[in-house]
């Protein structure tokens, strides 16, 4: 059965397991005792770091290792924001960074602290020009990721990095999503990472901190880990995910290019098998193993539901697939359609054959999920003898019930005549206008009703 969610967790590398099983003997012991049990802890420990130092590319004596990718995002995050504290209360972060960046930064602006966040264009990437004029005297640091766990887009850290070094503020790089496929460009100053997302064990995450950098870590010291991360180190876990970087890296450039081969037929083929679909990112800057796509008339847990118990494991940034009703805070800051979502992350080793399998029930599953709904099948909209504009009330409903019946009733209003959505939502903020691009129709705007909100449709066509 394949498994296409490598960007929530790649399968165990076979050197993370062989490395991980001889570490257990190994490096039980206190790495900072003397004896010869701790001595060789702590040799394993070393090793560990230098490889982890090689691939972030940083010396050895940078790099910590934390008990996940999440904490060092969030120890990186508090130390340099608590060491420039006489600088500036003001942190930048893009739109579409890691729920653990935006957390942090709500918990900075909920402690007193000011916090921009840089918008993105429809294709994921934020303006280097745009992040720059985020940048002020009063801005203790700025974050940025390498490329989006989501849609794939890759950062243009480079010149990003190059403006914040202008400014005097430190660039903090969260590189969870790259670091596998090579070393972050530009002059950095903080880098996160962690080992679930390249085949290394789970809880462990790495973050290396520049020399010449102020951090100044938060809560109670520990001699431990430089002080920034408390706590005895899961030396056999650390070891592993040192070696499995060090494998992924190896096979990365050969791994890549075959891997984007794949990528790039399912970014070609869903279009065509499937109507009313679009694919979200940047079809070029982008990491070589994503692609994510939206399907109109599709709710997003169902549509899981049904690849898995076709055999294939994929996840979603859609509102229908989330507790909070909410569509993921990636796919609204881009303002792609929402509804339907689907994002393929392929771990390495994928073969064409499992790609071409994924293609051959995709149409099918959605197609099936469509005629539950009630979803109109597509067709030319017919000319309509009516003169009146209309109001469908899709309040209580959720994705896609809105965008279904506004398709369903467009027809039958005459040509610059207007349908009005009530909806209440949240999905439908993105999805109705999503849906009048992709059917050639005019989103006129929204206004708030007595209850929810009133999305106003022309029918062009």
């Amino acid at each position: 059965m394949p498994y296409f969610d490598a960007a929530s967790s790649a399968p165990l590398h076979p050197v993370a397991r062989q490395a991980l099983q001889a570490s257990l003997d190994e490096g039980w012991a206190d790495p900072a005792r003397l004896y010869r049990e701790g001595r060789r802890a702590r040799l394993l420990l070393d090793a560990a770091r230098e490889a982890a130092a090689e691939a972030a590319g940083c010396r050895p004596d940078e790099i910590v290792f934390t008990p996940s990718g999440t904490h060092a995002l969030h120890s990186g995050i508090s130390g340099a924001l608590a060491a420039r504290r006489r600088v500036g209360r003001h942190l930048v972060v893009s739109s579409v960074e890691h729920s653990a960046v935006l957390h942090s930064a709500a918990s900075w602006e909920s402690a007193g602290g000011s916090v921009t966040e840089v918008r993105v264009d429809r294709l994921g990437s934020v303006s280097a020009d745009e992040f720059a004029a985020a940048l002020g005297a009063g801005t203790a640091l700025a974050c940025l990721q390498s490329a989006n766990h989501e849609v794939g887009t890759e950062q243009p850290v480079g010149a990003v990095a190059g403006a914040c070094r202008d400014a005097g503020v430190p660039l903090l790089v969260d590189a969870a999503q790259s670091l596998p496929w090579g070393p972050v460009e530009g002059d950095w100053s903080l880098l996160a990472a962690s080992a679930h997302k390249w085949g290394g064990p789970a809880g462990v995450g790495l973050l290396a901190v520049r020399k010449g950098v102020r951090f100044a870590p938060q809560g109670p010291a520990d001699e431990r880990e430089s002080g920034r991360a408390p706590g005895f180190e899961n030396i056999p876990a650390i070891v592993a995910a040192a070696a499995s970087l060090r494998a992924v890296r190896a096979e990365a450039a050969e791994q890549a290019v075959r891997l984007r081969a794949l990528v790039d037929l399912i970014r070609t083929r869903v279009p065509e098998l499937v109507p009313d679909v679009e694919v979200v990112g940047d079809p070029v800057a982008r990491l070589p193993h994503l692609v994510t796509f939206s399907c109109l008339y599709v709710d997003g847990e169902t549509l899981l539901h049904e690849l898995d118990r076709a055999g294939y494991s994929v996840s979603s940034g859609s509102s229908c697939t989330s507790s909070t009703l909410t569509p993921s805070h990636v796919l609204r800051a881009m303002g792609v359609l929402s509804e339907g979502n689907v994002r393929v992350s392929l771990p390495l080793g994928t073969t064409s054959e499992e790609v071409d399998g994924f293609l051959e029930v995709l149409p099918r599953v959605v197609s099936s999920v469509r005629e539950r709904l009630g979803a109109p099948v597509p067709s030319a909209v017919e000319p309509s003898g009516s003169d009146a504009s209309l109001v469908v009330d899709a309040l209580g409903r959720r994705c896609p019930i809105p965008v279904i019946e506004l398709a369903k009733v467009i027809g039958d209003v005459p040509v610059g005549a207007t349908v009005t959505v009530l909806s209440d939502d949240e999905a439908a903020r993105l999805d109705i206008p999503a849906w009048c691009g992709m059917r050639g129709q005019e989103y006129v705007g929204e206004r708030e009703a007595e209850r929810g909100v009133a999305y106003v449709v022309r029918r062009l066509s």
